[in-house]
């Protein structure tokens, strides 16, 4: 186990963290779209309204009750694409996000800034993917001697509870936090942190992904033909994408595009919601142009919303007006001279194209993919090809892969030869 896991704490990645505003679950879808376009992370954690006065002080556990899960633009791109969400779409903009967001409390921990980074990365490997940090008025950061001072008894024990322990045990921190300043640690920001240590962890990152076992064989697809609207059946958790593929007469699956949370961020959410309700698949994922299509495309309308101007179009709100769809607005390009998806792999460009690796790719080359495309996951392909999907990597799975014990060295057999030989030597 790297000592960067044991000699850091979870108060050292948060310095600098904006404070939390919660996103309460009676507010509206369009409220949520506005929040998640001007989110650092992609999605909301959604709470129930606090009930207590202001002046009660809210323990942990209370707060971490109120908890209801994360929202995303998956979540939202798929609401709205329901034919009563379509035929009305200022009603659906109006629907409060409890009848949207998938109630998962399990995906946000609250934790003390002491908890050591090894517990932190248990937990999220558990499929926590948000921890809740109390803000304190003198909190500048743990060194790492006092992280050992904080930590050592538990160290010292090398107990088999330490997740338990050191998560309630309370600190000095604790208890001058600031009553009700909050902020978010995300996978995003642990993977930031790993990759400006990648000394530390030699020799795992330049081992290949396939050698650690990062690849996950467990992905989930919808055929390129499909209709776009299958999506909302097999929503994925960890990640949240599906590949679009097309499948070869011998069984590969060659992926095309995707459809995920990251990709639809801060797309136009109405757009995207119509395509995903008229298009198929590979449509919705490589272009339709407005000038030339398979089908008669409508105009959509797209309600009048009240939230700022620069938010306005860049998320589906916008003023009352018809205007005809184009795959541009959900963000994607396309080729003006062949509608067919099949047709050529010229097609998709630029952000239409899936963020992929090959199974020889180094574990440090994928951390880096992710963070400059700021994704949650990439694709992976075969080492002979650029195009046959085998699997993908996500957070969790670098996660697994950084906290394995490097393999030995030398064999275990030949050690004890040496042993053996070294010892009747002196003998």
């Amino acid at each position: 186990m790297a000592s960067v896991f044991i000699y850091h704490v979870v108060g050292d990645l948060t310095v600098g963290k904006p404070e939390l505003v919660e996103f309460v679950e009676t507010d509206t879808v369009e409220s949520a779209i506005a929040a998640i376009g001007e989110s650092t992370e992609g999605g909301i954690p959604v709470w129930k309204r606090r009930l207590l006065p202001g002046s009660v002080v809210e323990s942990a556990e209370m707060r971490q009750q109120r908890f209801v899960g994360i929202l995303d633009s998956l979540d939202i791109v798929t609401f709205l694409a329901r034919s009563e969400c379509l035929q009305d779409q200022e009603r659906a903009m109006k629907t409060p996000v409890s009848e949207v967001v998938f109630p998962n409390g399990s995906l946000l921990r609250l934790v003390d800034p002491g908890t050591r980074l090894i517990d932190a990365l248990e937990m999220m490997k558990q499929g926590v993917k948000r921890l809740l940090v109390p803000k304190s008025t003198v909190w500048r950061g743990m060194s790492k001697r006092f992280s050992i001072l904080y930590n050592g008894k538990w160290l010292k024990n090398n107990s088999s509870n330490n997740l338990a322990v050191n998560t309630s045990r309370p600190s000095s921190s604790s208890t001058t936090s600031i009553r009700d300043k909050f902020c978010c640690l995300s996978r995003e920001d642990i993977l930031r942190f790993l990759i400006g240590c990648l000394g530390a962890l030699a020799p795992l990152p330049l081992s290949s992904i396939s050698s650690l076992g990062a690849v996950n064989p467990n992905y989930s697809s919808v055929d390129a033909s499909s209709p776009a609207i299958e999506v909302t059946g097999k929503r994925p958790q960890d990640p949240r994408a599906l590949a679009v593929v097309e499948n070869s007469p011998d069984g590969e699956h060659k992926i095309i595009g995707e459809i995920s949370a990251s990709r639809l961020w801060k797309c136009d959410y109405v757009a995207a919601a119509w395509a995903l309700a008229n298009l198929s698949a590979g449509q919705f994922v490589m272009g339709v142009e407005d000038n030339v299509t398979p089908r008669s495309l409508p105009e959509i309308q797209v309600n009048n919303s009240k939230v700022g101007p620069s938010n306005s179009m860049a998320n589906g709100v916008g003023s009352n007006r018809q205007r005809k769809f184009s795959s541009r607005s959900i963000g994607f390009f396309s080729n003006p001279t062949s509608p067919s998806f099949g047709a050529s792999r010229s097609m998709y460009r630029g952000r239409s194209a899936p963020l992929t690796c090959k199974v020889t790719s180094s574990l440090a080359a994928v951390m880096a993919q992710m963070l400059s495309h700021r994704a949650t996951h990439v694709w992976v392909t075969e080492s002979e090809s650029e195009d046959v999907l085998v699997g993908v990597v996500g957070y969790g799975d670098i996660l697994l892969a950084v906290t394995k014990q490097p393999p030995p060295s030398i064999p275990l057999n030949r050690s004890v030869e040496g042993l053996a030989l070294a010892s009747e030597i002196q003998s």
